[in-house]
């Protein structure tokens, strides 16, 4: 695992950025570049910094091909918190990439379990995920793979936990029961399938799910903690979320991003 420590929000998804445009931008051959994307507030940063690049021509997204991890059940496209809403107004309707080139799970399918294997499908007849970028709730779940959910799960339909419904509630009026319970949601095995995962973690609230992601045991109480097991994973991080971690580790990888920048 790489851990990559920034010293604020804004460098963090700055650095990020520059990482996903370098590897689209080497990215060669007929097959698109296939990349993961997650809704949330961690990522905004990242988006607006690749829109910026994007209108610079410092990077193309004519060529790529974008899976985004969730969306809630029962929430049409257009209602303004459907991550399909979401996606476009704050990245991309802001890029070159092909509208049909964009695959968001369908909140409103007639057949919930049925969409989310022909997601899955569709994943893997495209040679699977080159990149998936993602964030972390504050109980280390990835996507909507709250605690305890299997670390081998595929895409599928996921029950909320309250916490999620209570922390996304300010989205929804500040009222948890307007949080849809339930959500469609790639799961820790379609993540860890891809070539390469970048996961943004951020803030002080973060601390304790880095410190699990990095430092804990691989854990279904811990989602983020199957990182571990990535033979590719990376995680950008800013210095607030950090105060979980000891001494020793923080350290660490400072020296060893220090070491690979020499």
């Amino acid at each position: 695992m790489r851990v990559v420590i920034q010293e604020n929000y804004g460098k963090m998804c700055k650095w990020a950025a520059n990482y996903i445009a370098a590897k689209i931008n080497a990215h060669g051959g007929d097959r698109p570049f296939v990349l993961g994307l997650p809704t949330g507030s961690s990522p905004l940063g990242v988006y607006t910094e690749l829109a910026r690049m994007n209108k610079a021509g410092e990077v193309s997204f004519k060529n790529v091909v974008t899976f985004n991890m969730d969306e809630y059940l029962g929430l049409p496209r257009e209602h303004d918190q459907s991550y399909w809403y979401f996606m476009w107004s704050n990245f991309f309707d802001h890029i070159d990439i092909p509208k049909e080139n964009v695959n968001i799970l369908n909140g409103m399918a007639e057949d919930p379990e049925a969409e989310c294997a022909r997601y899955e499908a569709k994943i893997a007849a495209l040679g699977g995920v080159d990149l998936f970028l993602g964030g972390i709730g504050v109980d280390g779940h990835l996507a909507f793979n709250e605690p305890f959910t299997s670390l081998t799960s595929r895409t599928g339909v996921r029950v909320l936990t309250s916490d999620t419904r209570i922390v996304n509630s300010r989205f929804f009026g500040n009222d948890p029961e307007k949080v849809p319970a339930k959500a469609l949601s790639v799961g820790i095995g379609t993540v860890m399938d891809s070539k390469e995962v970048l996961i943004l973690i951020n803030g002080h609230n973060k601390a304790r799910a880095l410190a699990a992601s990095v430092e804990g045991g691989v854990s279904q109480k811990w989602t983020c903690s199957a990182l571990q097991m990535h033979p590719a994973a990376i995680i950008a991080c800013d210095e607030p979320a950090c105060g979980e971690l000891t001494v020793d580790t923080y350290k660490y990888f400072l020296d060893i991003e220090k070491s690979e920048r020499l």
